[in-house]
């Protein structure tokens, strides 16, 4: 809609400017008039304070009572501060999956970082969190910081640009010797 009405915007300017219409003016109007609008808008707005409205409003917008109250939900659970991600199922059911933390679709650089072999999963409670923009090929570079967790016994979770060279494997023959737990990934691209 935004685009649309731009787009209506545009060419009406347009057409008044190659008609001989003061191009300042035509800016000044449209600053205005949009003014004008977005006064109006909040006029008219009055704020979603309850589930039931969320609910309400959702349902209209999906064209769907069970999909709206699922956002209903997913709000409440999130807060204001969540993000609420909408993929398409697999199945012919509709479902609410509250993921607490952080999760992007990028997995572990090494099977040998798994912590649960059953699932083929790598979880870590409480780790430090090693990020960084870098590519790490040379285990002395991150040598200090290992040394350091080792002390503590936390464990590490590493993402970077890329873990290569010799850095990988010494990660990985220090997790299967015990030496610290550890789980290298490689960095989502922007927008992952």
């Amino acid at each position: 809609t935004a685009t649309v009405l731009t787009q209506s915007i545009v060419n009406e300017g347009m057409k008044n400017v190659t008609a001989g219409a003061n191009p300042v003016g035509i800016r000044r109007g449209i600053e205005e008039a949009t003014k004008t609008a977005v006064d109006s808008l909040h006029a008219m707005a009055h704020e979603v304070k309850t589930q039931e409205d969320i609910a309400q409003i959702a349902s209209v917008s999906s064209a769907s009572e069970e999909t709206g109250k699922l956002i209903a939900e997913a709000m409440e659970k999130v807060g204001h501060d969540g993000v609420i991600t909408i993929e398409e199922s697999r199945g012919v059911d509709t479902s609410l999956d509250v993921v607490e933390g952080m999760q992007f679709d990028r997995g572990y650089l090494s099977q040998y970082m798994v912590t649960d072999n059953d699932k083929m999963e790598a979880d870590l409670d409480n780790p430090y969190i090693l990020i960084t923009d870098k590519k790490i090929s040379n285990i002395q570079d991150i040598l200090p910081l290992l040394q350091s967790i080792v002390e503590q016994g936390k464990p590490l979770l590493i993402i970077a640009d890329d873990i290569s060279g010799e850095a990988l494997p010494t990660l990985v023959l220090n997790k299967m010797r015990g030496t610290f737990n550890v789980v290298a990934v490689k960095a989502p691209g922007f927008g992952d």
